[in-house]
């Protein structure tokens, strides 16, 4: 538990992802939910009732002049990112975005300018690079006598949504919506998209195979991050699923995870002696339906509390790579959203 006073913040978006978000905040001591926002007034009622807070809005004018309110975690339809982490960072207040922070690598850059001006944070919520055996694998991925040259690898992080069935049915979830800039790419590919980038830097080109779907965009497909001395297979999807583990191959050896989010398992396969070698340690772990969120939790309050912004730059650092490949990826096979034509 923190003995530093909690970071008070404000929600925009009560769907499942908010309440992993306010569940694991709150169990790390460093952060108090004070103020949510709604489009109806009950609605923000509701929600806030969960957590026995009684501030509600349905103004985001009235939300971002909240003066008790440090910071915003958002997680509202992709599209409206942009617009309400603008309001929110010139309102000066540190926000945490949920993945994909935004549509375009243009926005992006708008963000982090106007962030920097107000002496804030902006940070994308990518959980995942926070975990601790993620932070062991990049760890090991340097490590001479574990792999030696790096030859290849295979992330996946294919899962058949049941919104995919809404698209079957007819219907356009916002997820599935070019006009909320949607699509399995950057929905859940951006998972392993961001798992590799984080470990192995901006490759130097990119291409997709994706399917498309009825409504325009990519329900899923395969990606090629091209290195120096390499390639990276990702596979995502929502409109499929794969229970293929994740692989990095060297010369010396092969490293095997369980998956790109909440990793349990990280074997190592030495080609020497036939024989593999469990790495990974302890990991956080939470009741369903509640994602694990803690270790970010804990990491973005120790950069807001200790204005760390040398950390703050290196997830800039790959928030930018990131979207900047993802939007090239998606321009690439004509996947284009209204921020993309501005």
């Amino acid at each position: 538990m923190s003995t530093t006073t909690p970071i008070t913040f404000g929600v925009i978006g009560t769907g499942w992802i908010t309440d992993s978000w306010i569940s694991a905040a709150h169990k790390t001591g460093q952060w108090q939910l004070s103020a949510v926002y709604s489009r109806k007034a009950s609605h923000a009622k509701d929600f806030g009732s969960k957590y026995k807070c009684s501030t509600c809005y349905s103004s985001l004018e009235t939300f971002f002049a909240d003066k008790d309110m440090r910071a915003v975690y958002i997680a509202s339809p992709n599209s409206l990112h942009y617009s309400q982490a603008k309001q929110a960072l010139k309102a000066k207040k540190h926000v945490i975005l949920e993945k994909p922070a935004v549509s375009t690598p243009e926005e992006l850059d708008d963000l982090f300018r106007i962030a920097k001006q107000e002496g804030v944070f902006v940070i994308e919520a990518f959980r995942h690079i926070q975990e601790g055996n993620y932070k062991l694998l990049q760890k090991l991925v340097n490590q001479e006598k574990r792999l030696g040259p790096i030859y290849g690898a295979s992330f996946t992080y294919a899962s058949f949504s049941s919104r995919y069935t809404n698209v079957l049915k007819g219907e356009t979830p916002n997820i599935f919506s070019l006009e909320y800039s949607g699509g399995s790419l950057v929905d859940i590919g951006v998972y392993p998209v961001t798992f590799a980038i984080a470990l192995f830097g901006e490759p130097k080109s990119q291409t997709y195979a994706p399917f498309i779907c009825r409504t325009g965009v990519d329900g899923g497909g395969v990606v090629i991050l091209q290195y120096e001395n390499f390639g990276v297979q990702v596979n995502h999807a929502k409109g499929y699923t794969s229970t293929a583990a994740c692989e990095i191959y060297g010369e010396k050896g092969t490293l095997t995870i369980n998956g790109t989010t909440d990793i349990t398992t990280v074997k190592h396969w030495d080609p020497a002696t036939k024989g593999s070698e469990e790495l990974a340690g302890a990991c956080e772990t939470v009741e369903k339906p509640f994602v694990n969120m803690v270790e970010e939790a804990v990491e973005f309050a120790r950069i807001v509390n200790g204005g760390d912004g040398e950390a703050a730059g290196e997830l800039e650092r790959i928030s930018r790579i990131v979207v900047k490949v993802t939007a090239d990826l998606r321009r690439q096979n004509g996947i284009l959203y209204p921020a993309d034509k501005v």
